[in-house]
């Protein structure tokens, strides 16, 4: 079983919120795990001038198979922690997020 990150409905189930753990600055894109209840993304861009936000947006997209338009930051501009809005049910988003971390374990 994959490790437990918070996610929280909105919109009456319409969307959801991800709390993500970002880390700048890496060698390679992608999903790092988990980090004490959040999803832990690595992106090359530095975080400046918001580049690793709109890398982490694209990042999220692509996992979540969603449009760039659907994934929003929310909280934690200039954090490591941050959070981001879905337009994805939360048992959708939930499902795919189990489905990537239980690939990522193997």
């Amino acid at each position: 079983m994959s490790a437990t990150v918070e996610l929280v409905g909105q919109d009456a189930d319409r969307a959801c919120v991800l709390p993500v753990r970002a880390q700048p600055g890496a060698r390679r894109a992608g999903l790092a795990g988990t980090w004490n209840g959040m999803l832990k993304l690595a992106v090359s861009a530095p975080p400046e001038d918001g580049r690793a936000n709109e890398e982490l947006v694209l990042l999220l997209a692509e996992l979540f198979a969603l449009k760039k338009q659907a994934v929003r930051l929310v909280a934690g501009e200039r954090s490591r922690q941050k959070r981001f809005r879905l337009e994805l049910p939360l048992a959708t988003a939930r499902a795919r997020l189990d489905a990537l971390l239980d690939g990522q374990e193997g």
